[in-house]
């Protein structure tokens, strides 16, 4: 497929418009929204935020699910997430390269999304580095610059924690799972992103090991969640 510029110009300029950047951030934790939540979230009325979404969806940024009387918004695909994560990753640095240094202290919701967080579909922060770390010392996952994979012994780690990984995520040419590594914007550190990372943040919710926290991606790492992470991934983590 040739590279269409006016299309990457289109994309850019969409998403660097302040409330339509609010709205792509707010479904960077994977849930999908109304447009009147979306509204409240880039501080515009319903009537602007409807208009925002359309042209988001106009360009394949977000996704539409009709339920009901409801409109659901979300983002349209992990490439979509990626894209923006990049972003955020690049925007927390200055023109130097070196990390931009915050000019007031840094609040509680700060501390929590550094801790833990939904990267669209997987975990990040510290909790998803520490995750990916101890796979990657175990022999679990392996990473490359350009991809990753679920080892044999990864599969039969995860599977004995229960965690199911859908027979789509297996290669022509491989009987592994897939995994990439995703370089987490806030620890500049790998975590583990791809359907094997959708599948393992999805069963720490499923088994009540984290819990989202109210109007942010940031998550709460529960008392049972501290103990089975010590115990199957030998995480631990202050804050």
């Amino acid at each position: 497929m040739m590279l269409n510029t006016n299309r990457i110009a289109e994309i850019g300029a969409l998403v660097g418009e302040p409330a339509r950047a609010a709205m792509l951030a707010a479904l960077m934790d994977g849930r999908a929204l109304t447009a009147t939540e979306l509204a409240l979230v880039s501080q515009v009325t319903p009537q602007t935020a409807s208009s925002h979404l359309a042209r988001l969806t106009s360009v394949g940024l977000l996704a539409v699910t009709k339920q009901g009387r409801h409109r659901y918004h979300r983002l349209a695909s992990p490439a979509v997430a990626r894209m923006l994560e990049g972003i955020m990753q690049i925007a927390m640095t200055d023109r130097d390269g070196a990390e931009r240094r915050r000019t007031v202290v840094v609040g509680p919701r700060d501390v929590a999304m550094r801790l833990a967080r939904t990267c669209y579909d997987h975990l990040a922060g510290r909790l998803g580095v520490a995750i990916a770390e101890t796979m990657v010392a175990r022999g679990l996952i392996e990473f490359e610059d350009d991809g990753g994979q679920l080892t044999e012994r990864g599969a039969r780690f995860l599977g004995n924690l229960g965690i199911a990984l859908p027979e789509s995520t297996r290669t022509p040419r491989s009987s592994r799972p897939l995994c990439r590594p995703c370089l987490d914007w806030s620890e500049r550190r790998h975590h583990v992103a791809g359907k094997v990372g959708a599948a393992i943040c999805a069963h720490l919710f499923e088994e009540g090991w984290i819990r989202r926290l109210k109007d942010t991606r940031a998550l709460e790492i529960t008392p049972k969640g501290r103990l089975q992470l010590r115990r199957d991934f030998q995480v631990t983590l202050d804050g």
